[in-house]
C-alpha cells in the first residue's frame, strides 16, 4: 500500500458533482441523481466495476469547495428537527456508543419526526439552502495527493469517513478520495492472493 498514493485513486475536483451552496436542497437531490445516472450508464458501457458518487461538494462564490451533502444531510435537512436532536450536548456523546431500539421510539414520537409524512416534501426541497444544512469538512478529513494510501485508510479508519478531500502542495483541494475505491482495491489486492 505505500506504493500507491493517494493521486492515483482520487476523483478529480474536475469530475466530482458540486453545487453552489445557494443552491436549494430540490438542486442539489437533482443534480446527485444525474450524476448517478450517469455514471452507472458509463460503468455498464465500459463494463467496469464503478461506483456512483453518493455525495456532492458544495462551492462558495469563489469556486472553493466548502462543504459537501451526503444523502444522509439530504434525509437531516428534510426534517428540521434532526438539527435539535443533533446538537443536543447530551445525545452527542451517546450517539458515539450507539442508541437502543426504544431510545430511537422515544425520539421519533417526541420530536414528531417526519410526523406530516412524504406530503411536505417538494416545499421542504425547493425552501432549504445548501448552506444551511451543508457538512463541513473538519482537520482530520483531508490528505495529501502524495500521501501514501496506507495514510489515507488510517484516517478513513480512525475518522469512520466515507470520503477524504485531497489538498496539493499548495493546499489547494484537487479531489476527493472516496471509500468505496479504496476498498475496491484492497479487495481486488485479497482477491489475487494465492491461498
Amino acid at each position: 500500500m505505500k506504493r500507491l498514493k493517494v493521486k492515483d485513486l482520487m476523483i478529480p475536483l474536475g469530475e466530482y458533482t458540486t453545487v453552489s451552496e445557494n443552491a436549494t436542497l430540490y438542486e442539489a437531490v437533482r443534480v446527485l441523481r444525474e450524476v448517478q445516472k450517469k455514471y452507472l450508464e458509463q460503468a455498464k458501457a465500459s463494463r467496469e466495476v464503478r461506483y456512483p458518487h453518493r455525495a456532492v461538494l458544495v462551492l462558495d462564490s469563489q469556486g472553493r469547495v466548502v462543504g459537501k451533502i451526503s444523502q444522509l444531510d439530504v434525509l437531516r435537512a428534510l426534517e428540521p428537527q434532526y438539527a435539535r436532536i443533533m446538537t443536543s450536548p447530551s445525545l452527542g456523546r451517546l450517539a458515539a456508543s450507539g442508541f437502543s431500539a426504544e431510545f430511537l421510539e422515544d425520539l421519533i414520537e417526541r420530536y414528531g419526526l417526519f410526523s406530516s409524512g412524504l406530503k411536505d416534501l417538494c416545499q421542504k426541497a425547493a425552501e432549504r439552502r445548501v448552506r444551511d444544512f451543508m457538512y463541513t469538512p473538519q482537520e482530520g478529513e483531508y490528505v495529501r495527493d502524495e500521501d501514501t494510501l496506507d495514510r489515507a485508510v488510517h484516517k478513513l479508519v480512525m475518522g469512520q469517513h466515507q470520503s477524504l478531500l485531497v489538498l496539493d502542495r499548495s493546499g489547494e483541494i484537487v479531489g476527493i478520495l472516496r471509500l468505496v475505491d479504496v476498498f475496491e482495491v484492497i479487495a481486488s489486492a485479497i482477491e489475487a492472493c494465492p491461498i
